[in-house]
């Protein structure tokens, strides 16, 4: 039977320490410890040293919070990568290629996942048994049954999951979510909403192993976890049903030549999707220099015959509260941004983020792709973003501006990670916090549109997991 948890706030109330910022544990870190390091530095080993590892839970970790964590071990099955990626976080800690043999050496409080997708419930559920906390970067894993694996590790275990939803934080989003609780045009009843993925950064995903569904899940699971989440959170309900279309046109065997990768390409002059890697240093050091550990080749073609995930994605959804949502996905638009309406009783609410003709500046597309795959940050504030309100009987509108902070997404990526890492007694009326059950939700919608394709059927959520959908999330 599963150990009750000893919450930090019990902690500190059953020892009287006023310890402060000392005891590192985000929201959904309850149990902060569980050996005398009490009031050391938080012990993290990391798995997966790509880009998304050694950037945003690697070196910005090291970086912002290296007061109150230390990293104890690094783990990757490519050792060239490995080397490159410590030297790039600046840990002081070995590095292994082997995960048991980094977990019983280093002895973490928490571990970081960030390997391919359909890896991550492997070392999710390891380190669950080891009963330590353990951070994932979306989505959760790729599929029904191991997601189940997933809730039955954690059910069993003294360790909690917390699973990387940034997109929460960004300012814009939280707006949106406060106008929704306070239901600002009545109750909602159904939701238009719309991703667009330029053709720089919809292209990046057919090259690397995101094109591959046994690596990624699709882009139904990969991208669009965060957008299901989104509308989970916004929506504070579950998703019951899902009926989806979707195919792939345009890129994989969708034309008349391809190469073994841009670098050697015979076609570099009549490809409008030709990418120069050697202009990108830490991707030549990261990825180029140790293709031949594993054979991972970074700028692969997007042409490529074994290329299975969908380039277009049509889903709806039906919530346990009856909101009804229409949701589209596109892999090649001339620019990068999102459209949603909320229609409501009472009015409709309008945002949108990216959409060239409403920003005040013109966007470049392709530097906003270079800016997203760096995961680098936005050393000042980027103006506003927009939501419209309006009223039904009336012809006026509100306007709303929800100015943004520098760093990702608005802040918001900063915003989480101080959630997780600092501010661990810091009220949470948004319920910001992601935990497995946020996280097997969002896949979820993911999985049941790409069950819902291949069958030409609707799917029930309930019939995927243990999970039951809940008209409110706060049940």
């Amino acid at each position: 039977m599963k150990k009750d948890k000893f919450t930090r706030k019990q902690f500190i109330k059953s020892t009287g320490a006023a310890v402060g910022g000392a005891l590192i544990a985000g929201p959904a870190f309850s149990q902060i410890s569980r050996s005398p390091r009490i009031f050391n530095k938080r012990r993290v080993a990391l798995v997966g040293t790509g880009i998304r590892g050694i950037t945003f839970w690697g070196r910005r970790i090291q970086e912002r919070y290296g007061d109150v964590v230390e990293f104890v071990g690094l783990c990757d099955i490519n050792p060239g990568r490995l080397e490159y990626g410590k030297e790039f976080i600046g840990a002081d800690c070995p590095t292994f290629t082997e995960f048991d043999e980094m977990m019983d050496t280093t002895n973490p409080d928490l571990l970081i996942v960030t390997t391919v997708d359909a890896t991550h419930h492997q070392f999710i559920i390891k380190g669950l048994q080891r009963n330590i906390d353990v951070i994932t970067e979306k989505p959760m894993t790729t599929d029904e049954f191991k997601c189940q694996a997933i809730l039955d590790a954690e059910k069993e275990s003294d360790g909690e999951l917390i699973v990387g939803f940034n997109y929460r934080y960004s300012p814009h989003h939280t707006r949106l979510k406060e106008l929704l609780m306070n239901q600002r045009v009545g109750k909602i009843t159904s939701v238009d909403f719309h991703w667009y993925l330029n053709v720089y950064h919809g292209a990046s995903y057919f090259r690397r192993w995101h094109g591959i569904e046994a690596s990624g899940g699709t882009l139904l699971v990969h991208k669009a976890t965060h957008h299901f989440d989104l509308l989970n959170w916004w929506l504070n309900s579950d998703p019951v049903e899902v009926y989806a279309k979707g195919s792939l046109e345009h890129y994989g065997s969708n034309n008349s030549f391809r190469g073994n990768k841009c670098r050697t390409c015979p076609h570099q002059d009549s490809c409008d999707f030709y990418w120069d890697i050697t202009d990108n240093d830490t991707y030549m050091d990261l990825y180029v220099a140790n293709e031949h550990h594993d054979g991972y080749i970074r700028d692969n073609c997007l042409w490529r015959h074994e290329i299975d995930i969908y380039d277009k994605m049509s889903v709806q959804v039906k919530y346990a509260n009856d909101v009804q949502v229409n949701y589209s996905l596109t892999t090649y638009s001339p620019y990068e941004g999102m459209k949603i309406g909320f229609n409501g009783f009472d009015g409709r609410i309008d945002a949108w983020h990216g959409i060239p003709w409403r920003e005040r500046e013109k966007i470049d597309q392709s530097e906003l792709h270079a800016q997203e795959m760096s995961q680098g940050e936005i050393d000042e504030a980027t103006d506003f973003e927009e939501i419209m309100v309006m009223d039904n009987f009336s012809e006026d509108y509100e306007q709303i501006k929800v100015y943004q902070s520098g760093g990702g997404h608005g802040g918001g990526d900063e915003r989480l990670q101080n959630q997780i890492f600092r501010e661990s007694d810091a009220e949470d009326p948004l319920n910001l916090a992601a935990g497995s059950r946020d996280g097997a939700m969002s896949i979820l919608i993911g999985i049941a549109a790409r069950n819902s394709i291949e069958s030409g059927k609707p799917v029930r959520i309930e019939d995927l997991t243990s999970l039951k959908p809940h008209p409110t999330r706060t049940l």
